[in-house]
């Protein structure tokens, strides 16, 4: 069933301003409605297409990176590095574990190995803020001390606790914002349905051909009832308050905020369906970063070509850490490459 913008399909005549949003907030939520359907029956190709495309690249570029990881970590005993040279190189080392760490794109042997580096620099770290820690306590006196403790422990609460407060904080708004929409959506579903019903029931209308009319409407309630179909009971009601007295004098302003109220959450609810799906079908950043700055409005195709553009970059960054690698296998290329700080 359509609702016009400008007028009632029923009696042609011109909706009150205060229906005017309305209006717009059921052409939105029509437009979400079409744009989920289209990211749901698209998700499956898109799915196969970007792991076609995309997975052998990172793997390949992952596989790279771990060459690289080991063949930095050999090269810490078999050259005489100067303590700088040494210095970054375990900085790269240390980075390069850092992002392959719990990959799904390496074997579990690999993986393995990933994980010792990985505690082993834990254990480094460690012992290096121990040491660190004695040698303030030592060379400085009791008061002195305890201010260092103190500046410590609220800029590590100030980096770390805050962020995450903040965070969290931030979470559960929106979980609050998303619990309330939904609970509106819940309530307003049943009060729509049954004002419809009492408006339309065809015991209640002594005109033959107009009950007939008013039992399919009924059945079409029923049905979008069952469903949990708040939009298009909303959108029945609508046109049924604007012409059962065959004039439109409008809504009461109580009757356009709760509309109004339950349109919104309906159209808040569709909108985290339409991210969640696009979330789940988008992993890489640069693609994340342009659904993004598309602001919801990222189409299909632009999908396809951004995953496109992605496997190009991919590729374009497998050639130059294959060459990296390269360097990194000799003792003068790794010099060369830590002179000129491109390790």
């Amino acid at each position: 069933m359509s609702f016009a913008l400008k007028t009632t399909p029923q009696t042609g005549l011109e909706v009150a301003p205060q229906h005017q949003k309305l209006n717009r907030l059921i052409d939105q939520i029509e437009q979400q409605k079409q744009l989920l359907r289209a990211w749901q029956n698209a998700k499956d190709e898109i799915r196969v297409y970007s792991q076609k495309a995309l997975m052998p690249a990172y793997r390949e570029l992952y596989s790279t990176l771990y060459e690289q990881m080991q063949t930095l970590w050999n090269s810490l005993s078999l050259y005489d590095l100067s303590k700088s040279n040494t210095v970054v190189l375990e900085d790269k080392i240390q980075a390069l574990v850092r992002l392959l760490q719990g990959s799904h794109l390496l074997s579990q042997k690999q993986i393995d190995e990933v994980e010792k580096m990985h505690a082993y620099y834990q254990q480094v770290e460690e012992y290096t803020q121990k040491k660190s820690k004695k040698k303030i306590k030592d060379t400085l006196n009791e008061d002195e001390n305890e201010k260092v403790q103190a500046d410590d422990t609220f800029d590590d609460w100030n980096s770390d606790q805050y962020q995450q407060e903040r965070e969290q904080a931030k979470l559960k708004r929106q979980q609050d914002k998303q619990a309330q929409a939904e609970k509106l959506v819940n309530q307003s579903l049943k009060t729509v349905y049954l004002k419809i019903a009492s408006i339309i029931h065809p015991d209640r209308e002594p005109d033959e051909s107009k009950k007939a009319e008013k039992t399919e409407l009924l059945q079409r309630a029923n049905e979008a009832y069952e469903q949990e179909d708040l939009f298009f009971l909303l959108k029945l009601q609508l046109e049924v308050e604007q012409s059962k007295t065959g004039s439109n004098k409008g809504l009461t302003s109580e009757q356009v905020q709760f509309y109004q109220q339950a349109l919104e959450a309906q159209s808040q609810a569709l909108q985290k369906q339409i991210q969640e799906l696009i979330d789940s079908l988008v992993w890489s950043n640069k693609a994340k970063i342009a659904v993004q700055k598309s602001k919801g409005q990222l189409n299909i195709d632009q999908l396809y070509k951004q995953i496109d553009a992605d496997v190009s970059a991919v590729k374009q960054q497998l050639k130059a850490e294959k060459q990296r690698l390269m360097y990194m296998g000799k003792e003068s290329g790794l010099e060369m490459l830590l002179e000129h700080g491109v390790l």
